[in-house]
């Protein structure tokens, strides 16, 4: 293991191709050491091995899928209370285009167990130890779709659930040196989409984004210490507009009477 520029360790899931591989490759260029979680173990391996051969770092694999309690635990077993993670990145994800009425139950529960639940509970594995030595950052990657209910509400509940979890953890960090950030990517051209089904082909060109470039302006982001990074937006001052109008309406639902159109 080299330890010139050692930053710690990040911890990557989802990491075996896509945007956690393109983490990984950043992150080992930055001089990280690394622990990649991923379902397919051939495929982690063998980014584990280019890696390590390519920039000097140390790079541990976990074999794991994210909606088996059992790995999730595994995987949370050997993160919590390593001294060495500095970074965290909740990258794993499922998608699909379910409506609720014709969903499949059971991939409806893994998809939940994936984007939510592993993401949940591998934060709460690593954010003791961050915040008892004043350092490191997670990052969580969500979707734009967490505002647009048209892919789906079933994948577009579970990443409005990690805009906000991820919005509530920065407060709970603040006054730390800890960072916490949530990442929203576009149409980002992965195998994510073939997995879910979808054939990102469809979409207009001018709208997909390369995972490298995602990856790129996410870490920019990061560095810059930015809360919500949206790679595809070219106007920050509409996401303090539209956060503003949500913090103002949030304040008017709260009375201590019912409003007159409910008057019975």
């Amino acid at each position: 293991m080299s330890t010139k520029d050692n930053k710690g360790t990040a911890v990557i899931t989802g990491a075996s191709s896509g945007i956690g591989a393109v983490y990984a490759d950043r992150l080992a260029a930055q001089g990280y050491d690394l622990v990649l979680v991923a379902r397919r173990a051939d495929r982690l391996q063998e980014v584990a091995d280019r890696l390590a051969y390519a920039y000097g770092r140390k790079v541990k694999v976990i074999a794991a899928d994210l909606s088996d309690d059992g790995d999730v635990r595994r995987v949370e077993q050997a993160i919590a209370g390593d001294e060495s993670v500095t970074l965290l990145v909740n990258n794993a994800g499922l998608g699909g285009q379910q409506v609720v009425a014709t969903a499949d139950a059971d991939a409806a529960e893994r998809m939940i167990k994936v984007n939510v639940i592993a993401l949940t509970r591998l934060t709460r594995a690593v954010l003791p130890e961050l915040l008892a030595r004043n350092r490191g950052a997670i990052v969580n990657i969500a979707s734009v779709l967490a505002y647009d209910t048209s892919f789906g509400g079933i994948y577009s509940g579970t990443k409005a659930y990690v805009v906000n979890f991820t919005e509530a953890l920065q407060r709970e960090v603040a006054g730390t040196q800890v960072k916490v950030q949530v990442v929203l990517p576009g149409a980002t051209r992965t195998d994510f989409w073939e997995l879910a089904g979808s054939d990102i082909d469809k979409l207009p060109s001018e709208i997909i984004m390369t995972a490298d470039d995602l990856v790129d302006a996410a870490l920019v982001g990061l560095a810059k210490g930015e809360s919500v990074t949206a790679p595809g937006l070219a106007d920050t001052a509409k996401l303090d507009t539209f956060l503003g109008a949500r913090q103002g309406f949030y304040g008017s639902l709260h009375a201590n009477k019912p409003a007159a159109r409910y008057a019975v």
